[in-house]
């Protein structure tokens, strides 16, 4: 496939990969075929419908490296989808009469882009299902080609979301600092609040490498300094099944021995609980552009303080979110191996003219394959089956099963 022009965005909510892995298509596309344009559009769908993007020139191409050393997105983000019209009139980006997909299409061959690299989570890639299919229904010639970002992991069918794992390494030491609180006053319950709406990956994951710091510590329990003080005492995620009562009884107990509580919850985890209560009371339930509760002002973290504080016989309550630091962090080890291998493929199936999501397949023997948008989605659930989820539930001693 000829390609003269190549046009990036990224969308949705910040992960610690974003900018790394625009650093890593400009670098790709330098290195195989210099001479293809590359725009990015600024603030995603956003500056794809208002025309608002930046030209790659020479020096962005040669400080394209820099960007695997930044968290964020050097192009910006916004929360955009194409297929919600009213909200899209009310920001002005379309007129009443517009279709919006043709309005994003007409601009992208106004622009002269032949393909156009995605870089998000679930919404902004079934965003981009909508556009290639409404591509490939009117005999546009563009290539749609996305990359899987989210800290949930929880796109059908990629086995791993590019910054994750790095999202999990920055929630645990988030998480140490904030444990180290634990003993600023007697009978202290802290809850860390980690992001990931109705998939329980990220906390459990961070969970994970939390306790794996924990392992790299030596204690002195004769002067307070105690694993014991510093553990995780409770996780909770969407998938799991939550006894308030029977959770309480358990934490009061360690409360009473160790002397306070640190609780792991998923932002997710109890939601139509307090949605349920909203609406009897007769509130609205705040909801963003994509019809998901703004969790952030329902605050689920205060609603389990509330359930357990009396009950375990707490006399201070602290609860803390991680999600602005571990989303916004450079990319990790790991995730940098992943967006390098990611990118690389993106760009050659760019070439080669082959639409799709970018991911290893888990319904493919996890290959990496360009992944048709139509068996694309969000929603995927954390296997609470999975042996290191089960193993770290035994050793904190919490019992686990469906919700």
């Amino acid at each position: 496939m000829t390609i003269k022009r190549v046009a990036l965005l990224t969308a949705g909510g910040f992960a610690p990969c974003l900018s790394s892995a625009v650093g890593g298509l400009i670098e790709r596309y330098t290195e195989l075929a210099p001479e293809v344009e590359i725009i990015a559009y600024k603030h995603g769908y956003h500056g794809l419908l208002s025309k608002n993007y930046y030209v790659v020139d020479q020096q962005a191409r040669e400080n394209a490296g820099l960007l695997h050393k930044f968290g964020g997105s050097s192009i910006g983000n916004s929360r955009v989808k194409l297929t919600n019209k009213k909200d899209l009139v009310a920001r002005g980006l379309v007129k009443e009469s517009d279709d919006p997909l043709q309005v994003a299409a007409n601009r992208l061959v106004e622009d002269g882009v032949d393909v156009l690299h995605t870089i998000g989570g679930d919404d902004t890639n079934t965003t981009a299902a909508d556009l290639a299919h409404y591509l490939h229904e009117h005999d546009y010639e563009l290539t749609v080609v996305g990359l899987p970002k989210t800290i949930d992991n929880d796109i059908v069918p990629v086995r791993q979301s590019l910054g994750a794992w790095t999202a999990a390494d920055s929630g645990a030491l988030y998480a140490e600092h904030v444990i180290g609180e634990c003993q600023s006053n007697p009978r202290e319950l802290i809850i860390h609040e980690v992001m990931g709406r109705n998939c329980g990956y990220l906390t459990a994951a961070t969970a994970r490498s939390y306790r794996k710091l924990l392992d790299q510590k030596q204690w002195v329990p004769s002067l307070g300094l105690s694993r014991e003080s510093r553990e995780i005492h409770a996780i909770f995620v969407p998938e799991a099944h939550i006894d308030i009562e029977a959770e309480a009884d358990r934490l009061k107990k360690v409360m009473d021995e160790v002397g306070n509580v640190n609780i792991f919850l998923s932002e997710g985890a109890g939601v139509s609980e307090i949605v349920e209560q909203l609406e009897e009371a007769g509130e609205t339930v705040p909801r963003d552009p994509f019809g998901h509760v703004q969790l952030d002002k329902i605050n689920p973290g205060q609603w389990f303080a509330k359930q357990f504080a009396a009950r375990i016989g707490a006399e201070k309550v602290m609860v803390q979110k991680s999600g602005y630091f571990s989303r916004a962090s450079a990319a990790g080890e790991e995730d940098l191996r992943l967006i390098k291998t990611m990118t690389d493929y993106a760009v050659e199936c760019a070439f080669a003219g082959k639409a799709g999501l970018i991911g290893h397949d888990e319904e493919n023997g996890d290959l990496l394959s360009s992944i048709d948008f139509a068996r694309v989605k969000g929603g995927k659930a954390f296997d609470i089956e999975t042996d290191w989820f089960k193993e770290m539930m035994a050793e904190i001693g919490q019992e686990v099963r469906p919700a």
